[in-house]
C-alpha cells in the first residue's frame, strides 16, 4: 500500500503548479492521507487529488513515494483504481 504524488508539472488556480496525490491500492488509504496531510475533500477528482506545489515536499515527509508522472500512472492503472471521465456522446 503506497501512496504516490508525481512532480509539479501542472499550471493551476492561484498562479501555482500542482501535483497528484494516488493510491496504488485503495481510495480509503488515500483519503486516509489526504486528511493527514491536510487537502480539502473538494481537491478530490475520480481517483486523485490535486494538490499545489506548496505542499509536495510535506506529502513526502509523511510517506508518499515521489514518482514520474507516468510512473503514476501506471500503478494507479496497475492497482485497479483508474477512474477515466467519461465522454457524452452526441
Amino acid at each position: 500500500m503506497t501512496v504516490l504524488i508525481d512532480p509539479p508539472n501542472w499550471p493551476g488556480p492561484r498562479g501555482l503548479m500542482w501535483s497528484h496525490l494516488v493510491s496504488d491500492s485503495s481510495l480509503e488509504e488515500l483519503h486516509a492521507f489526504a486528511v493527514r496531510l491536510g487537502v480539502p475533500e473538494r481537491a478530490f477528482d475520480r481517483d486523485h487529488y490535486d494538490v499545489p506545489e506548496t505542499v509536495h515536499a510535506r506529502a513526502v515527509e509523511l510517506g508518499a513515494e515521489a514518482v514520474s508522472s507516468r510512473e503514476l500512472l501506471r500503478r494507479l492503472i496497475a492497482g485497479g483504481l483508474r477512474r477515466r471521465k467519461r465522454h457524452r456522446v452526441g
